[in-house]
Order: structure tokens, then sequence, then C-alpha cells
């Protein structure tokens, strides 16, 4: 039986993937982590030959962990992402496998096949050299990102006439196709972007994803109600909802809680 430990910080998802890992009858879990720290702590104690990696945890990212694995005897990852554009294009080019959420039955066993063939070929030497590749590539793009000043104002054309928006001011963004359409003040304008040319230009501070579908100002959140299936409904300062995947949940979670943290610190 192969040694699995999976890590994702969402409580579904972690579920789902030991099922999954399980009902192969090839291998056995033997540690289901919330964070990257818990993570980097039992594949140290435990040396497993898998690891089911998410890239995105509030502790300690799936990048993170890597690095503070670095030098030890790596066991076959498979990376776990809701929606990573970068990472997903790196993993592809250093041959390093990855699960995009959400990813149906098939898909995972086509993941857990590649990394049981790399377990089986004791390729670990080569995995070692591309997750350093990987983690370089992605340490040098996310300076340069940094080093960029976060987009702060947009032109749509109303009527002829070309209309300059702040970001800020935007309440959300919602994928319309290969454009986008940003909502702002009642009013929504098409524009010819993408979602993914246009996310990382926005203030992280500011906006947050929600849904494949939308990216929502995070001061204008007033509510999150509880719809099904771990989903959500987010309302906004207009009386506008939006449908919260369960996907990207734990990740506002983290956020909120950590803008609500702040404001307590902050009253007298």
């Amino acid at each position: 039986m192969l040694t699995v430990i999976v890590a994702d910080d969402e409580k579904i998802a972690r579920r789902r993937l030991v099922r999954l890992i399980e009902e192969t009858g090839e291998a056995e879990v033997v540690a289901a982590c919330a964070g990257g720290r818990e993570a980097v702590e039992q594949v140290t104690a435990l040396q497993p030959q898998m690891l089911f990696l998410d890239v995105q945890m509030p502790d300690l990212d799936g990048f993170g962990v890597l690095s503070a694995l670095d030098g030890e005897a790596a066991p076959a990852t498979v990376f776990v992402t809701a929606f990573d554009q970068y990472a997903v294009r790196a993993f592809d080019v250093h041959a390093v496998d990855y699960l995009l959420k959400p990813f149906d039955t098939a898909r995972f066993r086509e993941a857990f096949a590649r990394a049981k063939e790399r377990v089986h070929v004791a390729r670990a030497g080569g995995d070692a050299e591309r997750i350093r590749a990987l983690l370089s590539d992605y340490a040098a793009a996310t300076q340069q990102q940094s080093a960029k000043p976060a987009l702060d104002r947009v032109a749509v054309k109303v009527d002829g006439v070309l209309k300059i928006i702040r970001t800020a001011d935007v309440d959300w963004w919602e994928t319309d196709g290969n454009y986008i359409r940003l909502h702002v003040a009642g009013a929504s304008h098409l524009i010819r972007m993408t979602a993914a040319s246009i996310e990382p230009q926005l203030d992280p501070r500011a906006f947050i994803r929600i849904h494949r579908r939308y990216i929502v100002n995070v001061d204008r959140i007033v509510e999150v109600q509880p719809w099904f299936a771990g989903d959500a409904i987010i309302v906004l300062r207009n009386g506008a909802k939006l449908r919260l995947s369960r996907t990207y949940r734990e990740r506002l979670h983290a956020r909120l809680g950590a803008r609500t943290e702040a404001v307590e610190t902050a009253t007298p």
C-alpha cells in the first residue's frame, strides 16, 4: 500500500480526496492536514510516498510547504488548485501534475496514476529539480507582479464618450465570454478584457474572487448567507446577491476574519 498525505484547508475537499484515494485500493492516507504548516510537520515525520497539496491555504500555501520541505525527501506531489492560471502553466512546464478544482473522478484517477508511476520508477531526484525550478519561477513572477502598481482606473465607452472609472468604485467584476463586465453605482459596462488578465492587476487587498464568474470588492460585502452543497450567497451593500462557490469559501472567510480582527483591534 502506498502512503499518502492530503493537505487542503477546505474540509469537504479534504474528505473527498481522502475518499477517492482510499477507493483506489492501492493507497492509505496516513494524515489529512487542514493547513500548510501541519502538512510540513506530517510529511517530515511520516515520509509519505505521495502528497496531494492544495495551492491556496491561509496559514502556509502550497509553495510555502514545498519551500519548507526543501532538502527533505520529497514525495510525489499532486498539486490541487481552485483557479490559478500561473500555477497551471508552471506545473505544465515543469511536468508536475495538478488537479484543477472542481475535478471529476476520472481526472483524479489520472493524477493518481501519474503519481504512482513516479513512486515506482523512483524519479524523486528529477521531481525535486522540477519543484525547485517551479519555486524559482513562482518567486520571480511574484516579485515582478508586486513591483507593478495595482490597476486604479479603467476606461469604458458610454454613448460614444470615453468614461474613466476608478477601480475602487467597482462593486464587482463578472466574466462574460472573452469580455468582463464591471458593475458600478447601479450600472454595468462591458470592456474587452478577460477576468484572467484583469485579476492579477487588481489590488488583492481590495478585491477577491468568490466564483469563476465573479471578483468582488471586499468593502461592498455586508452578508454571507448559507446556501447548499457548501456554496453561499454574498449580499453586497447595494443589495446585489452573488454566488460564493465552496471552492473560494475558505479564502473569503479567512479574508473577512482578518478584516474583522483589524477592526476590533482598532476599536476603543
